[in-house]
Formats: structure tokens, C-alpha cells, sequence
């Protein structure tokens, strides 16, 4: 054999392979999402699986749509079904400009839940019907409509976090907090820069004693946007089977495996922008002894507006569709 040919023989076996094993690693986890997903799908229990603010069906690849993204607490000292939501994030993908919008919803806004027919949190409408629920309130409320959901539990967000090897994040300012299981100061983080393991990413996420709700929603939006920019990293690749077994295990969502796909046009695109917003508001105590957040309504509007056309829907919008948001002194 010629050294021409020992040569190319040296060069093309080693391609040949890492071609080989780099398919089948793609295969492995086409598959494993595919089972995954397929095992977290749960419907919404919508007529025909449509909001009610639809014509008709949306497609991913082809309308612009949008997620309600719901974090919630299932640790050992609660039921994660009869359990409120701690985070609410609702995004619209609009196809045509390459653009997400990401809307942190206060957990403590007062709002109309049409499942039981009067004001309160917005947080405890999953607390009376789980995402449908909390869904009905949302599209209550932004008058918006929600086309599908993903629900993710504490313990998701943690797994999620750690297959990942950590994430890198400017803590704001010190902080005391608990843990998943409510250990009580078991989280103590100093400010600046640093590697975050899952449970101390979730105590940054979760803590409101330093600043409020607001803010919250910010760096929770923050924290997300860094998750995902982690997860789609060429280092993260060969983390991904653990990430995806993070997420099956902790997560319900009426996305079918084949609208994921649709989404991964976003993930795609080098040119794609991630624009974060958030409604301005005001908090204080009500006649039954509890605080809420009592959003801005010129603040609502903007937003409900930018989403709206976001969406590709039209402005001006029939209230007489929607039920009343009036405040209404039976709290929960």
C-alpha cells in the first residue's frame, strides 16, 4: 500500500467513525425525546385543544404562537396538584421576525380566576384547576390567548440545571434562602459572578425577601434565558441525554413531540432575539389581611397590545368577550 493511501486511510477511518457515532448519539436522543415527551403530554381539555381567542388551530411552523410556561412546587411538604404556581412566564414566537418575547407574570397579581368566579392571586388559580385553570386566568387577564403549556416542577428545574454542570451567574447581592425541601438558610450566596449548582440557581430564582416581585420575574427571565443558551452550547451536547431525562421526569405539557420539532426552527437561528418584558404595578394589603400585586392597567395595555401584535393579532379587542376582571373583596 502506497503512503498516499495509508494516509488517507488514517484520515478517513477516524471521520468516518466520529460520523458513525456522532449519528447515532443524534438517533439515541431523537428517540429519547421523542419517549419522553410522549410520556409528559397532557392535554389541556380545550375544545378541539384551541384557545378560545383563536379562529382555529395555530401550527408552529406556520402561525405565530405562544407557551405559558408554569413552574411549580411539588417538595415533600406539598401536593404538587393542589399546588400554586411560583413562576408564570408567558413567551410568544412570532415566525417571521425570528423573535421570542418573554412575559414574568407576578405570582401575587390580583386578577380574575374564572374557575371560581372571583378575584385573587393569580398564583392559586393552579391551586383550582391546574393549567387549564391557570390558563383560563392568564388569557383573562392579557386577553391573550395561550396556545399551549409547559409545566415544570422544582425538582425539574434542579436536575435540569445540574446535567448541565451548573450555570454561570452575576449574583445581584447576598442572599440567605432555602432550599427545595425548605431547609431553612441552607442557600447563602455572596454577589458577583460565579458557577451555580441547581439548587442555588432555584433559591436565586425563587427569593423575594431582597427586592420584589418585579424584579423577581426579571431574573427569572435572566436565569431562564442563561439555561437555555447553556443547553444549546456545542460543550452541553453530550449532556443532553441527561437534560432530557430531567425534564421527562418533571414535566407535563400539551406540546406533542412533533410541535417541539416545529420549535426548533428558533433554536436554529443564529439571528433569533430573546426580548424579556414585565408589567409595572404597585403592592400592598387588602381588607382580608393579605398583599397583592395590583398591576398597572395603562402598563397591562402596552403589553397586551406589543403581545398581541406579536402574535399578529389585531389590537382592539371586544371586552364584552371576556370576563370581569373587576376587583371583588372575596379573596382567597
Amino acid at each position: 500500500m502506497s503512503k498516499k493511501k495509508k494516509w488517507t486511510l488514517i484520515i478517513v477511518i477516524p471521520l468516518v467513525l466520529i460520523i458513525i457515532v456522532a449519528g447515532s448519539y443524534a438517533i439515541y436522543l431523537y428517540n429519547k425525546t421523542e419517549d419522553m415527551v410522549s410520556d409528559s403530554q397532557e392535554k389541556v381539555g380545550r375544545e378541539n385543544e384551541t384557545s378560545d381567542l383563536r379562529e382555529e388551530a395555530v401550527d408552529p411552523v406556520e402561525d405565530n404562537v405562544s407557551v405559558l410556561f408554569i413552574g411549580v412546587d411539588n417538595s415533600e411538604f406539598r401536593d404538587e396538584k393542589a399546588s400554586r404556581s411560583d413562576a408564570l412566564i408567558l413567551g410568544t414566537f412570532n415566525k417571521q421576525n425570528s423573535s421570542v418575547k418573554l412575559l414574568s407574570i407576578p405570582r401575587d397579581s390580583y386578577v380574575y380566576v374564572p374557575k371560581v368566579d372571583r378575584n385573587t392571586k393569580i398564583n392559586h388559580a393552579h391551586f383550582f384547576g391546574g393549567p387549564k385553570a391557570t390558563i383560563e386566568t392568564v388569557e383573562n387577564f392579557l386577553h391573550v390567548p395561550v396556545d399551549y403549556y409547559a409545566k415544570v416542577n422544582f425538582e425539574g428545574f434542579i436536575e435540569v440545571v445540574d446535567s448541565l454542570g451548573g450555570i454561570s451567574y452575576d449574583v445581584p447581592y447576598e442572599i440567605w434562602e432555602s432550599d427545595s425541601d425548605d431547609d431553612k438558610n441552607s442557600i447563602h450566596l455572596m454577589p458577583g459572578e460565579q458557577q451555580l449548582n441547581g439548587e442555588q440557581a432555584l433559591a436565586l430564582a425563587r427569593t423575594r425577601k431582597y427586592d420584589n416581585d418585579v424584579e423577581r420575574g426579571k431574573r427569572q427571565q435572566e436565569i431562564l434565558r442563561t439555561i437555555v443558551n447553556k443547553a444549546t452550547a456545542a460543550s452541553s451536547i453530550l449532556k443532553l441525554g441527561e437534560t432530557v431525562d430531567a425534564i421527562g421526569n418533571n414535566m407535563t405539557t400539551s406540546l406533542s413531540f412533533g410541535d417541539m420539532k416545529d420549535f426548533l426552527a428558533y433554536g436554529l437561528d443564529e439571528n433569533i432575539s430573546i426580548e424579556t418584558v414585565n408589567l409595572d404595578g404597585s403592592g400592598g394589603y387588602m381588607d382580608d389581611g393579605l398583599w397583592y400585586f395590583q398591576v398597572d392597567e395603562e402598563s397591562k395595555h402596552d403589553i397586551q397590545t406589543d403581545l398581541r401584535n406579536h402574535l399578529d393579532l389585531k389590537e382592539n379587542i371586544d371586552k364584552g368577550d371576556y370576563a370581569s376582571d373587576e376587583e371583588s373583596t372575596n379573596t382567597y
